[in-house]
């Protein structure tokens, strides 16, 4: 896995780097062949915060976590294993929509560990939609969109964005500022 580790208000040092190959050679246990794909590890601080964002780019999915405390490699901990938790959650159910496309191949291991299949793995590979709702929506524009967000006190708003005729999201990101999914 080629991984491109990159400062923001931060040198990354030797040690970093290394620290940060180290710990995501951790993750190679999980895939059948050692992903081709260019992922990349940002390591940010903000104050007394360091934060490490991670993007993986896989074929068909993307792993992506994000991770802050007060210690760069606690952070760099956190993440690892929050991306584990991501692949063990989810690895049967990918695997299964890789075999259905008529390919044998199956992106992860079936056991990293070479020995019992963890118990979890099956009772995580359950979803279950608790809710459904149905709405009309309304055209508007993205200002009013964030608007009714904050009206109804939600993380993310869907509506019809009246500049593209398209369905939009925004969502309020942890910086208080807010974001817009649209389409491509």
């Amino acid at each position: 896995m080629n991984l491109t580790v990159r400062g923001q208000q931060i040198e990354v040092t030797d040690a970093l780097k290394d620290y940060v190959d180290k710990k995501f050679s951790r993750l190679e246990k999980y895939f059948d062949a050692s992903p081709k794909s260019d992922g990349s590890v940002t390591l940010s601080t903000t104050r007394d915060l360091h934060t490490v964002e991670v993007t993986i780019p896989l074929p068909g999915l993307v792993l992506r976590a994000e991770d802050e405390s007060d210690d760069m490699y606690a952070s760099i901990d956190a993440v690892v294993d929050k991306l584990e938790r991501q692949i063990r959650k989810n690895k049967t159910k990918l695997n299964r929509k890789f075999r259905q496309k008529g390919s044998l191949k199956t992106l992860f291991v079936e056991d990293p560990a070479g020995g019992v299949a963890v118990a979890e793995d099956e009772e995580l590979d359950e979803l279950e939609v608790v809710r459904t709702k149905r709405f009309l929506l309304k055209p508007m524009d993205v200002e009013e969109a964030i608007l009714q967000m904050n009206m109804v006190g939600h993380n993310f708003f869907v509506f019809a964005n009246i500049d593209n005729e398209e369905v939009s999201v925004v969502y309020k990101r942890n910086d208080g500022k807010y974001g817009l999914i649209e389409r491509e």
